[in-house]
C-alpha cells in the first residue's frame, strides 16, 4: 500500500480525526495521530492483511523543547513481507510540572519489542506509559532524580558521593 492508501485505510476505519497531520519534511513522511488511539492505530497496521506492519524497528521519545511544552513519541514501523516503512508520531503539550509525567499509551500489546523502547523513553525522558506491563528505570539506578534528555535537566552535582 502507498502512504496515501495507508492514510485511506485509517481514517475509513478510525474517522477523519485520527490524523491530525502530515509531515513530508523529513526523509520519510509521516503521519500524527490522536495520542489516545495510538495502541489501535498500530494494532490495525500490524494485523491488517494489506498493511501487516509486522515490526517496530524503533520507538524514540522527543522533548520539543522549553519553548513548546510538548512531548512526543515517534515510531518507526516496517512490513518485512511488503518491505514498507511507516513513521506515525503522537504529540502532547505538558507544563513540566514534576507532579505529572506525559502519558501515551503502551504499544507493547502489539509489539512485544516496545516494552524496553518505552522503558528507554521512560527512563530518559519522563515518558509514561500507560499500561506498559513493567515500567521502570532501565539504563539509570532507580534512585537517579531527573531524566537527563529532556531539555530542561539540570545535572545534579553529585550522585551517591561521587561528583557527576
Amino acid at each position: 500500500m502507498s502512504f496515501e492508501e495507508i492514510k485511506e485505510l485509517l481514517t475509513t476505519k478510525f474517522g477523519t480525526e485520527i490524523i491530525i497531520r502530515e509531515e513530508s519534511t523529513g526523509l520519510q513522511n509521516a503521519l500524527i495521530i490522536q495520542p489516545d488511539k495510538i495502541a489501535e492505530v498500530c494494532l490495525e497496521l500490524r494485523d491488517n492483511p494489506n498493511t501487516y506492519f509486522d515490526l517496530l524497528e524503533c520507538l524514540s521519545g522527543v522533548d520539543y523543547g522549553i519553548e513548546e511544552n510538548m512531548f512526543g513519541v515517534v515510531y518507526h514501523l516496517a512490513s518485512i513481507s511488503y518491505k514498507k516503512q511507516l513513521t506515525l508520531k503522537v504529540i502532547k503539550y505538558h507544563d513540566r510540572s514534576r507532579e505529572s509525567l506525559p502519558s501515551f499509551p503502551s504499544v507493547v500489546s502489539v509489539w512485544r519489542t516496545a516494552e524496553w523502547h518505552e522503558r528507554e523513553a521512560f527512563d530518559l525522558l519522563g515518558i509514561h506509559f500507560e499500561n506498559h506491563p513493567d515500567l521502570r528505570r532501565v539504563l539509570l539506578p532507580d534512585d537517579w532524580e531527573g531524566y537527563p534528555l529532556r531539555k530542561d535537566y539540570k545535572a545534579q552535582e553529585y550522585y551517591k558521593g561521587i561528583k557527576v
